[in-house]
């Protein structure tokens, strides 16, 4: 049988198991995106990223590198994947417009998304798209633009992702499952941490620790790094024994549901020495000026310039990637950051009860050695609460 015989027979018995929360849910983010188009005057919505279309569909895959697209218009939706994808869309969503294409053939997508997005064209609506996505492939624009003649394609990245911001109560229960795994398997991971293992071994530690507690596919998998190698951003264990007296940093996210709560923690092996306190130190003074900031009606902004003042007596010393914090929610590979929102000096945007930060603090020492801590945290009336359970020790 082809993939549209397949989906037809799976569809009966399979359609929406997977699903990831109840109708009333999708209803209600639909609903918000809706009345969101109408005050931006778009016809139609076309989504590419992964995450914004799980999140209005409960859509979930571990192959994200295809092309994959949800068209959404005032009265309907259609899911368009390949033929591989059909087996998904049918199981996690109840979307019941899917559309397949001969994965092979990817060409084959345009006609039918032209088709789906009829409405706007010569109607004076605009076509909404999110145009700072990778996942908006060139010739896809260029496809629809021939086929829609007329049609302005707009960006509309940030009309989803907004509306993402603010969590749920469905959504923050992931977040707390989540951060339940993720600490447990921080534990293990800072439990055989001692001169000799390698980073190797730690990562195997956690990973097998976040998988046993219930985690799905990771967006990141656990970052483990060790010595003068953790004070170089972004890199991972990559076989590198344990030294004496060596910091250890430890950055893990279980995904439930694809909701991800990260926690960073360093373990030093052997006893920290006093410019490791220091740092350390820092990094918890700098957190909790954050939380204390973070309420709602509050900006960014002035969080960020509160941790900025935190980090002050160690900034001429350490580097510090200029983002204190940033939103997690529902994501997929290759990063858990949800993109939503980010707490920086300038970002004007305004904390609202609901929202729910990383709070990534990792101070490096370039050459020596890069300490790491943080918390998943929850914003609420008077400031933030942290959801995981960072025991913030150093040894």
């Amino acid at each position: 049988m082809d993939f549209n015989a397949y989906q037809k027979a799976i569809a009966g018995e399979f359609r929406g198991q997977d699903c990831p929360f109840p109708p009333d849910e999708f209803d209600r983010r639909l609903s918000s995106v809706r009345d969101r188009m109408r005050v931006e005057n778009l016809g139609a919505l076309l989504l590419t990223d992964p995450s914004d279309v799980f999140y209005l569909t409960g859509y979930s895959t571990f192959e994200v590198s295809v092309h994959i697209a949800l068209v959404v218009t005032v009265e309907d939706l259609m899911l368009q994947v390949p033929s591989i994808e059909t087996g998904p869309a049918t199981i996690t969503t109840r979307v019941e417009r899917v559309v397949g294409y001969r994965w092979e053939s990817i060409d084959e997508v345009l006609d039918p998304l032209a088709d789906a997005l009829s409405i706007v064209r010569g109607q004076g609506n605009n076509l909404g798209i999110d145009a700072w996505h990778g996942s908006l492939r060139t010739g896809v624009v260029n496809g629809l633009k021939a086929r829609l003649e007329g049609t302005e394609l707009v960006d509309a990245s940030k009309l989803v992702k907004s509306i993402r911001t603010v969590k749920s109560a469905a959504e923050l229960e992931c977040l707390k499952q989540s951060a339940r795994i993720t600490c447990q398997s921080i534990e293990a991971a800072a439990a055989v941490v001692r001169p000799g293992v390698t980073d190797n071994y730690i990562a195997a530690v956690g990973a097998e620790a976040l998988l046993k507690a219930g985690s799905e596919f990771m967006s990141m998998q656990p970052i483990v790094t060790t010595g003068a190698r953790s004070s170089i951003i972004h890199t991972n264990h990559k076989r590198t024994p344990i030294g004496e007296g060596d910091p250890v940093f430890l950055e893990f996210g279980a995904a439930w549901q694809r909701y991800t709560a990260p926690m960073m923690r360093t373990v030093v092996a052997g006893t920290p020495t006093a410019p490791m306190r220091r740092v350390f130190d820092g990094c918890r003074r700098i957190v909790d000026a954050l939380q204390n900031s973070m309420k709602p009606g509050e900006t960014f902004d002035s969080a960020a310039q509160a941790a900025q003042e935190a980090l002050a007596p160690l900034a001429s010393e350490v580097f510090f990637s200029g983002v204190f914090g940033y939103t997690v929610g529902a994501q997929f590979p290759p990063s858990w950051v949800e993109g939503s929102g980010y707490i920086a000096r300038g970002e004007q945007t305004l904390f609202e009860s609901g929202m729910v930060f990383h709070l990534p603090i990792c101070l490096r020492i370039p050459g020596q050695w890069g300490m790491g801590f943080s918390d998943t945290v929850l914003v609420g009336p008077d400031g933030a609460e942290a959801i995981t359970s960072n025991p913030w020790l150093l040894d």
